[in-house]
């Protein structure tokens, strides 16, 4: 588990750190600010750090409102890892990372790229603008102050 939290930790200071070219778009079910991990001062230090990270630049985090959580059917999380270049596209690449409990898993066929690229455009879709969403994360701070 340590070191899960750690490679974590690594990704983290990549995207803040040493790429303006890398760019995290996030879609959070609502239920992410509600529903209490530890105590309060966890929730407050975990909604202080996604707040940071909405405002950065290089990451969009949109909260998906409840009742709207499986409108993409994913069920469950995942990740599209990948650049799209236009000018060269076979120097395209994307692959989806699909977290399990102990480990992951990389899908790299068209028609799993396709699929999970298209759940996202769904997410993204019904998911609060990133302002409303910026809103949403500083009232649920509000909570734990």
């Amino acid at each position: 588990m340590r070191a899960t939290v750690d490679a974590r930790m690594r990704r983290q200071k990549i995207l803040t750190e040493r790429s303006p070219r890398l760019h995290l778009w996030v879609v959070l079910a609502e239920s992410v600010l509600t529903d209490v991990v530890g105590d309060g001062g966890v929730m407050r230090d975990q909604l202080d750090h996604l707040t940071t990270m909405a405002e950065t630049p290089a990451v969009d985090l949109q909260i998906l409102p409840r009742g709207r959580g499986h409108v993409a059917g994913s069920g469950g999380h995942f990740v599209l890892l990948g650049r799209d270049d236009e000018a060269t596209p076979s120097a395209s690449m994307t692959v989806v990372y699909v977290e399990l409990h102990r480990r992951g898993l990389y899908l790299d066929a068209p028609g799993d790229v396709s699929e999970y690229k298209m759940m996202m455009d769904y997410l993204r879709s019904a998911a609060a603008d990133t302002e409303t969403s910026r809103d949403l994360l500083a009232r649920a701070r509000q909570e734990y102050t």
